[in-house]
């Protein structure tokens, strides 16, 4: 009796159509009519959504970060600066509403305003509601960097949103900040 052969029957590459061969791009509905054909009843309702959403969200990091680099600052302190600068006169922020603002741990907080002061970039006052506050301020190197940073992210940002109207744009805009907003009441713990 011969043995059986140990490697198990593997499709030909494209034998489900050119959309399956190496180096395809699929579409979110080519993943979730797969994962239907593959595990019928698997619950795929959320592929066309979470995954251009996930899609999306690295084309924007990586255009971001070139943006950035050619600007001369980083994505934390563009998001450290640009808090406390869209936060009005006299752009001063405590650390706590810095944090809550950024959805980004008070421990992750210090370390950028630490960066940022040791750059010039921000200094830190005491708060005036209590000993324990403390107050993150822009330098006037700190705004001029942000000034000069957020034109070119924004820019570039409205260029690659420009396929769409600004009726689609609107219409999309709130029904992310719906989705968003279920969410996260989803998932706080």
């Amino acid at each position: 009796m011969a043995d059986p052969d140990p490697t198990p029957d593997v499709p030909e590459p494209g034998a489900y159509g050119s959309s399956e061969e190496p180096g395809a791009v699929h579409s979110a509905a080519d993943i979730a009519a797969a994962w239907q054909r593959e595990r019928p009843g698997a619950p795929t309702e959320s592929i066309e959504i979470v995954t251009p959403i996930w899609w999306l969200g690295k084309l924007f990091a990586d255009d971001r970060d070139r943006a950035l680099r050619a600007a001369g600052i980083d994505a934390a302190t563009l998001d450290l600066l640009s808090v406390i600068r869209r936060s009005g006169p006299p752009y001063a922020l405590s650390t706590r509403e810095i944090a809550r603002r950024t959805m980004v741990t008070a421990g992750a907080i210090s370390q950028r305003v630490a960066r940022a002061e040791r750059d010039g970039l921000v200094v830190r006052r005491p708060g005036t509601t209590g000993r324990r506050t403390v107050l993150v301020c822009l330098t006037a190197e700190g705004h001029a960097l942000i000034e000069r940073s957020v034109d070119t992210v924004l820019g570039r940002e409205a260029r690659l949103v420009r396929g769409l109207s600004d009726e689609e744009r609107t219409v999309l805009a709130g029904l992310l900040d719906r989705l968003m907003a279920d969410v996260r009441r989803r998932t706080e713990r």
